[in-house]
């Protein structure tokens, strides 16, 4: 059913996309922090936020708040699904979903490898934040101990 295969994909590209933010999110704070406060009203740092799962117990309710409004914004507002193109090809971003004004490729082969990456980099992303989010539950582990580099 070609409207089957059309939802799944939209889908895929989708959760696609957001794994790898994900995981990318979930690597970067071992590396890099904000200076500053997260909450200053509640006096928390970024420097005190813990990596991993430990996070989502001391980032405040508002602070979720703003994600999910900030998310709900972004894919209602500006990547509105238009049945008229390809699933994950939204008329307001650029090439590769950037918005940019740079409009669709014109390269039909370029175009197609592109896509074609970005599935499969966003199904390992999928399987790559499945692990990363198993591993820190089981075990605790985050950043470079996750892959037996540190303590």
């Amino acid at each position: 059913d070609v409207e089957t295969f059309r939802r799944r994909r939209e889908s895929e590209l989708k959760n696609g996309r957001v794994a790898m933010f994900a995981t990318m999110g979930f690597i970067a704070p071992e590396y890099f922090r904000f200076p500053g406060y997260l909450s200053p009203a509640k006096e928390i740092k970024f420097a005190d936020v813990p990596n991993g799962l430990a996070a989502l117990g001391k980032v405040p309710l508002t602070g979720w708040i703003q994600i999910l409004v900030f998310c709900g914004m972004v894919d209602f507002g500006l990547y509105r699904a238009d049945d008229s193109r390809d699933p994950g090809d939204y008329e307001n971003a650029g090439i590769l979903g950037v918005p940019n004004a740079s409009g669709p490729m014109s390269d039909v082969e370029g175009r197609k490898r592109k896509l074609n990456s970005e599935l499969a980099n966003g199904r390992l992303a999928m399987v790559a934040i499945t692990g990363m989010l198993f591993q820190n539950g089981m075990f605790g582990t985050t950043g470079p101990a996750m892959w037996g580099f540190g303590s």
